[in-house]
């Protein structure tokens, strides 16, 4: 299981753009920049808790987006499977080159 930092990264990610402006502005301050509560509000000109409120619902809505739409789920198993791909591939086999230029190209998709 990844922490909630690294988790929350990933679905910053993957649906920020389903975010408000201001939703978009504190994750990235809190998550990406490392910037404490009482900072963002310094910056914004609020109470520490409005920033406090604001992150716990958009944290609770990347959330929901996750359980609806799957996209972060769905990168962590096509990376699994990339892996074990890698890991089967024997180089003396025949296509060994051309499956290995294949799985190149989609992790280049993610």
């Amino acid at each position: 299981m990844l922490d909630k930092t690294t988790r929350m990264n990933y679905l910053y990610d993957f649906y920020q753009s389903l975010l408000t402006t201001k939703q978009r502005s504190y994750m990235s301050l809190y998550y990406l920049d490392d910037f404490s509560l009482g900072e963002i509000a310094q910056e914004y000109e609020v109470s520490r808790q409005a920033v406090y409120d604001n992150i716990k619902r958009t944290e609770a809505m990347l959330e929901d987006y996750e359980k609806k739409l799957l996209l972060f789920q769905k990168f962590q198993t096509r990376q699994d499977i990339l892996e074990k791909l890698k890991k089967t591939i024997n180089n003396e086999h025949p296509n060994a080159a051309k499956v290995d230029q294949l799985i190149k190209m989609l992790e280049k998709l993610d």
